[in-house]
């Protein structure tokens, strides 16, 4: 069994040729909605335990790594206005190389036959149109694959084991099949992939770093889990 770890919102970068797209909007690059907010910290808490392991830190108001090429999201309202050809060199340049190289692996690992675990790390605001979101760790899966669905619950029983004090809820505040790079995924690899997304609240990050009790209790948990 071979675990697959990937951040896809790690940081804000926006590079030095398409800067003046972001002009006095560096409140909104510094957002929610610019990164995840603490997803990297936790990434590299857990970096250790991964046989292979990518991240990202251009910002996904550049482009989405976490959709598919043809979704209206893909570009932001910043990038959107861009020509068509412009669209299609960022995404020659940021989005296929950081797909692309996960993918490959994925199918090295599947093809030697191993079972992949792809756990793509994520964090959510904890205010949603000014309803508070009651839910601290969530894990996102395909309900109608078992193997997901099992390894789902065999992660919430081991955090839980190590901590009740976060509250854990499956497909809480998305749902894990919707379109994102773990559903793309699934569609290439019906066999030995299981593709779980772990979203944690932001409400536990601290300029950018998640409590170090928060990450120890995932890195426990994900670490028992691939033992077993």
């Amino acid at each position: 069994m071979k675990l697959v770890l990937t951040c896809e919102h790690g940081g804000n970068y926006i590079p030095k040729e398409y800067k003046a797209l972001f002009i006095n909007q560096e409140a909104v690059l510094h957002s929610h909605r610019g990164f995840d907010l603490g997803a990297l910290d936790v990434f590299q808490n857990l970096k250790p335990i991964a046989d292979f392991s990518k991240f990202s830190t251009t910002s996904r108001l550049l482009i989405e790594l976490n959709r598919s090429l043809h979704k209206k999201n893909l570009f932001s309202e910043f990038t959107n206005k861009l020509s068509k050809a412009e669209k299609q060199k960022i995404i020659a340049q940021y989005y296929k190389p950081y797909r692309d190289a996960v993918e490959g692996v994925i199918l090295q690992y599947i093809q030697e036959g191993e079972t992949v675990i792809h756990i793509s790390i994520h964090s959510f605001t904890p205010i949603w149109k000014k309803v508070e979101r009651r839910v601290d760790i969530g894990l996102l899966y395909d309900s109608r694959i078992p193997k997901e669905k099992d390894f789902c619950k065999v992660s919430k029983a081991e955090i839980l084991r190590i901590s009740n004090n976060y509250d854990i809820r499956f497909n809480q505040p998305y749902l894990g099949k919707s379109d994102g790079f773990p559903t793309y995924l699934r569609k290439q690899f019906s066999e030995n992939y299981i593709g779980i997304e772990i979203e944690i609240n932001q409400k536990y990050s601290r300029n950018n770093q998640m409590a170090d009790s928060l990450k120890t209790l995932i890195f426990g948990a994900i670490k028992q889990c691939k033992l077993e």
